[in-house]
C-alpha cells in the first residue's frame, strides 16, 4: 500500500470512527431525553444522578459488554453492576434498546405496582444483575463475580459503576483491596466522579483526593477521563486491562445533571421531581 493510500486509508477510519460517537451522543441525548419522560410521568426524582452516567452507560450497553437479551443468564455474558442504583432510569432506558424488554415498559416507572422501581433491583427486570443502591454494596458483589471467574477460568468481564459518595464507605475499600490481593484483571470499576453527594460537596463531606493514588496503593491501575468525551471513554475501555494481574479503574470526572442547565451541579435535584419550568428547558436544551 502506497503513502497516499494509507493516508486515504487513516482518512476513511477516521471519518468512520467520528460517525460512531456522533451517534453516541445522539443515543446519549435520546436517553437524556427519556430520562426526563420517566421522572415527570414516575413524579420520580434523582434526575441529576441518572443524567451524570449516561455516557458511560451508552457506551457500555452500544459498544463494550457482551451481553445476549435473549439468554440474559449466559454463563459466559459479561457481568455489569451499576452501583449507584438510585440511577438506574437511564439503565432502564439503554436495557430497553438493547432489546431486554418492550420499551413500552418505560412508561411504568415508578408507578404503584410496577416492577420498575426507582432503585436497582433484581426483581424480573431482565439485565438487572444486582440489587443495588444501598451505599457500599455494588463493588463487593461485583469482586465476588470476578474471583468466580477467575476461579472458574470463565473469560467474561466484570464492570461496575459506584459513585464518589460510594468512596465514604468501608466495605468499598475493603473490596478495593481485596480485588488488588486478587489480582482481578477482569474487574473495572468507574468511579462517576460527579463531585456530590446526596447533601453536598464531596471534598466538603469526605475529601478523596489524592484519589487516583489511593486506587493505585490499593494495587489498581488507574486512569482519569472525561465522563462525558466518547473518545476519552472508548480509548480507556479499548485498552482494558490496563496492567496485567491488576484490576482496572476508570475515574471519569461528569457533572451531576449533565446535558440541562438548570440540573448541571445542582444538588436539589438529587430529590427533586422536575416541574413546568424546568420540563420547557430540558425539552429545549435536549
Amino acid at each position: 500500500m502506497g503513502v497516499l493510500d494509507s493516508a486515504i486509508r487513516r482518512c476513511q477510519i477516521n471519518m468512520e470512527t467520528e460517525s460512531q460517537f456522533n451517534q453516541l451522543r445522539e443515543d446519549a441525548r435520546r436517553c437524556r431525553k427519556t430520562v426526563l419522560s420517566m421522572i415527570v410521568n414516575g413524579n420520580a426524582s434523582h434526575i441529576a444522578s441518572a443524567y451524570s452516567c449516561v455516557e458511560l452507560l451508552v457506551y457500555l450497553y452500544k459498544k463494550f459488554l457482551k451481553i445476549n437479551p435473549i439468554n440474559p443468564s449466559d454463563p459466559d455474558r459479561d457481568r455489569f453492576i451499576l452501583s449507584k442504583g438510585w440511577g438506574v432510569s437511564a439503565l432502564y432506558v439503554m436495557l430497553a434498546e438493547k432489546g431486554f424488554f418492550p420499551k413500552e415498559l418505560l412508561e411504568e416507572y415508578c408507578k404503584d405496582g410496577s416492577k420498575m422501581i426507582g432503585i436497582a433491583t433484581r426483581n424480573g427486570i431482565p439485565g438487572i444483575e444486582a440489587t443495588t443502591g444501598s451505599m457500599g454494596h455494588g463493588l463487593p458483589i461485583a469482586v465476588g463475580m470476578a474471583l468466580a471467574g477467575k476461579l472458574q477460568k470463565k473469560n467474561y468481564r466484570v464492570v461496575v459503576i459506584i459513585s464518589d459518595g460510594e468512596c465514604d464507605e468501608g466495605s468499598t475499600w475493603e473490596a478495593i483491596l481485596q480485588a488488588g490481593n486478587y489480582k482481578l484483571d477482569n474487574l473495572t470499576v468507574i468511579v462517576d466522579y460527579n463531585k456530590w453527594q446526596s447533601f453536598g460537596k464531596v471534598e466538603d463531606i469526605l475529601d478523596l483526593k489524592p484519589f487516583a493514588d489511593k486506587w493505585e496503593a490499593f494495587k489498581w491501575s488507574a486512569k482519569e477521563i472525561d465522563g462525558h468525551n466518547f473518545e476519552e471513554i472508548h480509548s480507556a475501555f479499548d485498552s482494558l486491562p490496563f496492567k496485567t494481574n491488576k484490576p482496572s479503574v476508570i475515574i471519569a470526572h461528569t457533572v451531576k445533571g449533565k446535558g440541562v442547565s438548570v440540573f448541571e451541579n445542582r444538588n436539589e435535584w438529587h430529590y427533586k421531581t422536575p416541574k413546568e419550568k424546568e420540563i420547557e428547558i430540558a425539552n429545549k436544551e435536549l
